[in-house]
């Protein structure tokens, strides 16, 4: 049990955009701060929409999703908590999703990231899908409208530079 009642929820840190979760959240270890990194910091995973919607920003900013955030805490005695967020790792711009663009070398649906014993992030990735409505094949008749495509799945390894 509590001592006493925690603080009344006030206001959000921060709010993402549209049709966009975290999923995957984790401290960085001292092994990983440096340059925009600092102590205290967290990456997380963001999806952007699943499946084909339509994009969820307009040109020409990016899309939100598919990508990896960095968060900096004011850390400052005697100053309100204020957080810094900014982007970490992502596809190249125009392109939201690797699958869609017929590139394996990139995000399509990162869905965790936890930091192992070697101070490098690891980034699961979830993978392509694809619609019914597309001109690709549906993999079993009980399957849903989104069927996740064979062999797109990957875990990513991010260290920091030496």
């Amino acid at each position: 049990m509590l001592a006493f009642p925690p603080q009344t929820i006030t206001a959000p840190l921060a709010i993402d955009g549209a049709d966009s979760s975290f999923t995957g959240i984790d401290f960085v270890p001292d092994a990983f701060v440096g340059g925009p990194v600092r102590p205290g910091a967290v990456l997380y995973s963001l999806e952007g929409d699943f499946g084909f919607s339509p994009p969820n920003a307009t040109d020409p900013a990016p899309e939100i999703g598919h990508e990896i955030k960095l968060v900096n805490f004011n850390q400052l005695p005697d100053t309100p908590l204020s957080l810094q967020i900014q982007n970490f790792a992502r596809n190249p711009p125009g392109m939201p999703q690797a699958f869609v663009f017929q590139n394996v070398n990139g995000f399509n649906r990162p869905t965790n990231i936890r930091f192992g014993p070697d101070g490098c992030a690891y980034v699961v990735d979830y993978g392509a899908v694809r619609d019914q409505g597309s001109d690709s094949h549906v993999v079993g008749t009980g399957n849903g409208s989104l069927v996740q495509i064979p062999d797109t799945g990957v875990v990513w390894k991010i260290c920091p530079s030496p």
